[in-house]
């Protein structure tokens, strides 16, 4: 294939045509990285959401832990106290 020469508007199709070409392979380029961008965000997201869920779960395991140790100290207090009596 020949390029015509400039002042053709044969030449100005070619030319247009070919820039057609690059803007659509620049776009489906464009288009691609943002897919990705959108899927990295959405697992993002989810792990987040994740990872919400299980500190919540500690949180709400570990809120009776010092009023077992409250407790054991008392007992271990009250015992303490019943030996001293006994003596």
């Amino acid at each position: 294939m020949t390029i015509p020469p400039p002042s053709d508007p044969a030449a100005v199709a070619v030319e247009l045509e070919r820039l057609r070409g690059t803007m659509e392979t620049g776009f489906a380029t464009v288009n691609g990285s943002l897919a990705l961008l959108a899927q990295r965000t959405d697992q993002t997201d989810r792990a987040l959401a994740d990872h919400e869920k299980r500190l919540d779960a500690l949180e709400r395991n570990r809120w009776p832990l010092p009023s077992i140790a409250a407790l054991v100290a008392v007992i271990g207090l009250a015992l303490t106290l019943w030996q001293l009596a006994q003596k």
